[in-house]
């Protein structure tokens, strides 16, 4: 947990060597997903309208106790694709944002809510497929409000270069607006809070610039399996454009971007 305005982040984290223990479902959002231990419980329930994320666990000594619903409004579109590398390798994804979250998070003596009224939003991130042995990809995602309108992006790389599909979308007012373009992305690994920029070559669809306010890297190294990782919170400005061809204008949208590169 990342509270923005102090910087303090509360974590706890588990290696589980094989997923020994663990399954998710088959389908997205397709039945509930439960961990459980020593300290760290947590658990991802699915409702007819909303899913639940319960969290406990206790960081440094401080409890944090989570209970939050992030709706399932009606309608409301997803991106979902397949991005083939071979026959046998392969990757399914689905990325959900824009959806209002409600609950609140105890952290020690400390209560944070979230709502309608602090522009709340929760994002599923789901995954299933076969990996190569070395990968690495870009994300950023964000969720909230420009000019009245509702705004989600999803935008990666990378990964899907060269393969014929991307995982890149604007979900707008609730409607996925795809976007088939490779991105560019721009940004110093020697100053990962530098501005990055993240844009389509060939057209104006996309055309943001982020600026990080924090930086989590972190890694793990066990023999021949491998994850280096560097994620960013900050803001993001600039313009994206509709299917309708009607650009918006982005200000301080919140959210994240993202480096990983893995061996498994």
């Amino acid at each position: 947990m990342l509270v923005y305005e102090t910087r303090r982040v509360v974590e706890a984290q588990a290696l589980v060597p094989l997923a020994r223990g663990f399954a998710q479902p088959a389908r997205v959002a397709g039945g509930d997903v439960s961990f459980g231990q020593r300290s760290l419980t947590l658990a991802i329930r699915e409702e007819p309208d909303a899913t639940r994320l319960e969290v406990a666990f206790a960081g440094r000594g401080v409890p944090v106790v989570a209970d939050v619903r992030v709706a399932k409004p009606a309608g409301h579109e997803s991106l979902s694709v397949v991005v083939p590398w071979s026959a046998t390798r392969f990757q399914y994804t689905s990325k959900h944002n824009t959806r209002p979250a409600t609950g609140a998070v105890a952290v020690g003596g400390d209560r944070l809510a979230f709502g309608r009224e602090n522009g709340a939003f929760g994002c599923l991130d789901y995954g299933r497929g076969v990996w190569p042995y070395r990968s690495s990809w870009n994300w950023a995602s964000a969720s909230g409000t420009a000019g009245g309108r509702l705004v989600g992006l999803n935008l990666g790389g990378r990964w899907t270069d060269g393969t014929g599909s991307t995982e890149n979308g604007l979900c707008l007012d609730g409607r996925l607006h795809k976007l088939s373009e490779d991105l560019v992305w721009e940004y110093d690994r020697g100053d990962w809070m530098a501005p990055w920029r993240i844009r389509t070559p060939r057209s104006k669809r996309v055309d943001l610039a982020f600026r990080p306010f924090f930086h989590k890297p972190s890694r793990v190294e066990l023999g021949v399996v491998g994850s280096e990782l560097h994620v960013c919170f900050g803001r993001f400005e600039g313009t994206v454009v509709g299917d309708d061809g009607a650009p918006v204008e982005l200000a301080d949208l919140v959210g994240w971007a993202e480096e990983h590169r893995a061996r498994w």
